[in-house]
């Protein structure tokens, strides 16, 4: 048994996969996974699991060179935004970080490997992290 904090054997074996410049995007319960996307559904009922405790597990587990969000997130939801470039910044220190319209991020996740949902209800918690190298 894995003895890190991602333990999650689906998400781990989806970050195995990844090369650099591959992206996921880590979702609150509403977000829209396009058709055929692989989809790890962890939302078990409002808050549960949270977006950033997914993130953070995530996070010990890839190396991120980039992250996207919704422009949106800078009004709608300060404290979550403040939190999520925290977390991101403490994992990876010099991390590039684009914001993009919410229907543009939505366009964007189609683009990614798979997606995660959470039982996040603060509106705009989505992130998509593109991947970095470990050399």
């Amino acid at each position: 048994m894995k003895k890190g904090l991602l333990i999650n054997s689906e998400i781990s074996y989806g970050i195995s996969k990844l090369g650099h410049k591959d992206s996921i995007v880590i979702g609150d319960a509403g977000l829209p996974v396009p058709h055929g996307m692989q989809r790890v559904d962890l939302a078990v009922s409002k808050g549960i699991p949270s977006f950033l405790s997914v993130l953070s597990a995530v996070l010990s587990e890839q190396k991120i060179e980039k992250i996207i969000l919704a422009e949106e997130i800078k009004t709608a939801s300060t404290t979550l935004h403040e939190q999520i470039l925290s977390v991101c910044k403490g994992a990876e220190g010099n991390l590039e970080i684009e914001y993009v319209s919410h229907e543009e991020f939505k366009r964007n996740t189609g683009k990614c490997k798979f997606a995660v949902r959470t039982g996040e209800f603060t509106p705009f918690a989505n992130i998509i992290l593109i991947s970095g190298v470990v050399f």
